[in-house]
């Protein structure tokens, strides 16, 4: 009986296999692409587990002012809500990252609303002069001994066209733990933007492109990778365009955090020049001897090409002076002076190979912390 019955399930499954092997030969391209489609829809997309082990960690930022203290007299104004926008934990001990855009200029009070709905003040303790980026702090965490979710911070230098990218924060201000899918579009994009409308243009450079949605309110959430990973902070959406988002690459911000931990403030290095990048076209025009190099100039007339009382002065540097290399590496549009001051500290000495009224020579430069 025990062999009968082995040979019954043996015989069985090679005539399943057969008439399964018949009825694929005679399948047709149109019925296998159905069924290849299908196995695929029943996968789970590793988003979902993705936006799971990350949003508890994105917040939302509300700012407000408490018009009783502008208006004294007046007993029908309260604080009112002034912005909002999105960040997100990165230490237990309560350590927003968000960008400086979002907050105010003026006196206000800061609140963190975490993933589960519980509000929170929070203080500033950072804002990179240069970057849009700002640090943040739960201010009450020691009375209610609360240990945070937080993101890892992956490596912004390793992120390659093409690879799938997620968007976390608050859509509009209203649509709270909002989740947008795309790949990385675009890497090392320049752009001008104002921070706010009370400051001028600053550049903003390396920034990765995403076609993503980053929408007004999801500013200074996290764009993360496949893995989980920050790679980013979302800043910037191009009006006029379509699906062009533009985030801060991850590894500028970890540079301020090591600072914030070290010297408890972000130090950012000061040069001290204004200047153009020179190309043909504007060795022409200013009837130069280089079509190469950062010439120093001043801003519309009225800001000087040399800071007064930086380090350039103190070196020695002048108006309508061509800066060719930094430590014997060209000037380009590629990489400008602000592309090598991010891998220095204040305090670093920096070779300058200047040209004046055609002649090279070389100067010594130590760079101060910018105020």
């Amino acid at each position: 009986m025990e062999g009968s019955h082995s040979g019954l399930v043996r015989r069985t499954r090679n005539a399943l296999e057969e008439k399964s092997s018949r009825r694929f030969k005679s399948c047709t391209l149109r019925q296998f692409s159905e069924y290849t489609m299908f196995l695929n829809f029943t996968k789970k997309s590793p988003i979902i587990k993705i936006a799971k082990d990350t949003m508890p960690a994105v917040v939302s930022i509300l700012i407000s002012e408490n018009f009783k203290k502008t208006f004294k007299k007046s007993d029908n104004l309260n604080e009112i809500e002034i912005s909002n926008g999105s960040g997100f934990i990165v230490d237990e001990s309560g350590i927003v990252l968000t960008n400086r855009h979002i907050l105010s200029d003026q006196p206000a009070d800061y609140s963190i609303i975490t993933n589960d709905g519980e509000k929170l003040k929070a203080k500033i303790i950072a804002r990179d002069p240069i970057n849009d980026i700002a640090i943040l702090k739960i201010a009450d965490l020691q009375e209610k001994n609360i240990k945070f979710p937080i993101i890892k911070l992956g490596n912004s230098s390793k992120v390659e066209l093409g690879e799938n990218v997620i968007a976390f924060g608050n859509a509009l201000g209203i649509f709270k733990n909002t989740v947008s899918a795309g790949i990385v579009s675009g890497l090392g994009r320049h752009i001008s933007a104002k921070i706010n409308l009370r400051t001028e243009a600053q550049k903003m450079r390396g920034l990765i492109q995403t076609d993503a949605a980053i929408n007004p309110g999801n500013s200074g959430g996290p764009l993360v990778n496949i893995k989980g990973e920050v790679i980013g902070i979302n800043s910037v959406m191009l009006y006029g365009a379509e699906n062009i988002g533009l985030a801060i690459p991850i590894n500028i911000v970890k540079k301020d955090l090591e600072d914030l931990k070290k010297y408890g403030h972000i130090r950012r290095p000061l040069l001290g020049v204004r200047y153009l990048i020179l190309d043909e076209n504007l060795k022409e025009n200013f009837n130069l001897s280089s079509n190469r190099g950062a010439l120093v100039i001043s801003e519309n007339g009225h800001r000087p090409g040399i800071v007064p009382k930086s380090p350039a002065e103190s070196a020695g540097l002048k108006e309508k002076d061509i800066i060719l290399e930094i430590n014997n590496e060209k000037i380009t549009s590629e990489k400008t002076i602000e592309d090598f001051l991010e891998n220095f500290s204040a305090g670093d000495i920096l070779r300058l190979k200047i040209l004046r009224a055609k002649k090279e020579f070389e100067i010594n430069v130590t760079l101060a912390e910018r105020k």
